[in-house]
């Protein structure tokens, strides 16, 4: 395989694009399938056969963005503000909607596409979401795929890689934020001559989806983004950890890497050169705590997902005690676009010190759930009352949760800040990975704060005594404090043990398990201290927002 072959597979695609009448594609990732998508595409195709017309391409797309609307279909157009899609779509719609190519659109079914939640968005990531098929390595190859890596280990020096991706200023999309450039340059200073790359796909946070979401799209990108980092940092060999609970995902990890590796894409001699990275995938059990990278790889090596203490760093130290490369999803598939387009481009988008786009999964009481991506910096407002269409039924933003158990919750004083990195931090919650979760105004955030320790209770992994009572304790409290049972003394004792796990904790999770606590304690207050009250004295009682309304 080399770039002539590419462009031939480019040119194939293109003419029997061009050949086709009309392209109709199915939106087939997990929410629209959940919803009869597939039955749909079925329904399609059964028009297409019986009106025995090729010239019409019945295509399965990967996520369309809109969750909320599914099923979706998209007709004749790749580009969101000229395609005319339909919404809500059921099995008895497909005759109409057949027959309506090259004719008057179905107007019962349309869903525009000139608002905000299609405008504002810029994507990077999910550039081929919702256009290319993902279960087809040459649509992924017509849409610029894999040209990337050919440059790289055809043009590109290790060092030059290295250089785009730490001129780009991508930081880790994980959660942690930290610079991904360093993180590459010191696995690839390491003397060892084996190394690995794991790709961290054990997406677990309350509300997040959005890995899940680009595996299940568009699968190669990824892969490719491995590779590259194979190449930069020197590893021939790679893993993905993936939750078991993905089947959709894995299914198309593992037809994307077979596909490759017939193409030469991975394997040994990677586009004709000395180059040799294999990928595998492995499947985690659905533990919390297994999003830890050091969890994460005694998963992989075969012992109980525990955390160790660090130093030392993956790193430095990772799996089999060989220097380890660990990035999310989400970090591995700007790389394709990073070395293709540069780091430079990359810097140019969204603000100094956090740069590029982020994906961000919706959810909650807002409008449009779903997922979008949007470049950083970008205000808090504008996400919630313009891409999410705000919130429904005239109620009241009350707050958001994000970066998920780790994360903390914002009220409407901060929707006008700048969503970056630094600025959630300083206002007391985090970017995470990207879960969004939008409360109005009959949220009570005690139950809010409930809910997540709950959550992080119930992952902790107990190899550590803070997290594993603290967070018992912490739970028992709330649990007390929203039913009306607790003194005073109780939230302060709260606040203390909030402290406690915090400082103590061996890992991630236990260290950040407080933060909703926290930042519930720090904003609604008020809300603590009247459960306090007589219920006599008492205001009527809140509901919370969960992830099923």
């Amino acid at each position: 395989m080399n770039l002539e072959d590419l462009a031939d597979i480019t040119e194939a695609v293109a003419a029997a694009a061009e050949s086709r009448r009309h392209c109709v594609r199915v939106c087939m990732a997990a929410s629209c399938q959940s919803c009869g998508s597939g039955e749909v595409l079925e329904g399609l195709q059964t028009q297409a056969k019986q009106n025995a017309d090729d010239g019409v391409c019945i295509k399965p797309v990967g996520c369309m963005g809109l969750c909320s609307a599914g099923p979706l279909v998209s007709v004749d157009s790749d580009q969101p503000a000229t395609a005319l899609l339909y919404q809500d779509v059921t099995v008895d719609d497909t005759e109409d909607l057949y027959h309506s190519l090259g004719d008057q659109p179905v107007e019962r079914l349309r869903c525009r596409t000139d608002v905000p939640f299609f405008a504002r968005q810029q994507k990077v990531v999910l550039e081929n979401s919702g256009i290319i098929d993902p279960e087809q390595i040459d649509d992924y190859i017509a849409a610029g795929g894999y040209r990337s890596l050919m440059r790289a280990v055809t043009e590109m020096s290790r060092e030059e890689v290295l250089r785009e991706v730490k001129e780009s200023g991508l930081r880790g999309r994980g959660g942690g934020g930290y610079p991904a450039g360093l993180k590459w340059a010191t696995v690839a200073m390491a003397p060892e001559p084996h190394k690995y790359v794991i790709c961290n796909a054990d997406e677990g946070d309350p509300g997040a989806f959005m890995d899940r979401a680009v595996l299940e799209s568009d699968p190669h990108r990824v892969l490719e983004g491995m590779a590259l980092a194979g190449y930069a940092v020197g590893a021939e060999h790679a893993y993905i950890y993936i939750r078991a609970e993905y089947p959709l995902a894995v299914e198309r990890l593992k037809t994307a890497i077979k596909q490759a590796t017939k193409k030469g894409l991975l394997g040994r001699r990677i586009c004709e050169t000395a180059l040799s990275f294999e990928v595998e995938v492995r499947l985690g059990a659905g533990a919390f705590v297994c999003g830890e990278e050091t969890a994460l790889m005694a998963s992989i090596e075969g012992r109980r997902g525990q955390p160790r203490p660090r130093p030392p760093y993956p790193a430095e130290e990772g799996l089999w005690k060989c220097p380890t490369l660990i990035n999310n999803v989400e970090t591995l598939a700007n790389i394709p676009a990073i070395v293709g387009k540069g780091g430079a481009w990359f810097k140019s988008i969204g603000t100094e010190n956090s740069t590029g786009t982020k994906v961000f999964a919706l959810a909650g009481r807002i409008a449009n759930s779903g997922l979008i991506e949007v470049p950083m910096g970008i205000p808090l407002r504008e996400i919630v009352h313009e891409i999410g269409g705000g919130i429904p039924d005239g109620r009241r933003f009350k707050a958001v949760q994000t970066g998920g158990p780790s994360g903390g919750c914002l009220p409407e004083q901060f929707l006008d800040m700048p969503v970056e990195y630094d600025t959630l931090r300083s206002a007391g919650s985090i970017m995470g990975s990207g879960g969004m979760i939008v409360m109005d105004e009959t949220s009570s955030m005690v139950d809010v704060a409930r809910y997540f320790m709950e959550f992080c209770m119930d992952e902790s992994c107990g190899k550590c005594v803070p997290c594993r009572a603290g967070t018992v304790q912490l739970y028992g409290l709330l649990d007390k404090i929203a039913d009306g049972e607790a003194t005073p003394s109780d939230l302060e004792l709260l606040e203390e043990l909030c402290d406690v796990v915090q400082a103590t904790s061996l890992c991630g999770l236990g260290q950040t398990a407080p933060n909703p606590v926290l930042s519930t304690l720090r904003y609604f207050r008020h809300e603590y201290e009247e459960k306090l009250r007589p219920e006599s004295e008492r205001m009527p009682r809140m509901q919370i927002v969960t992830l099923d309304d």
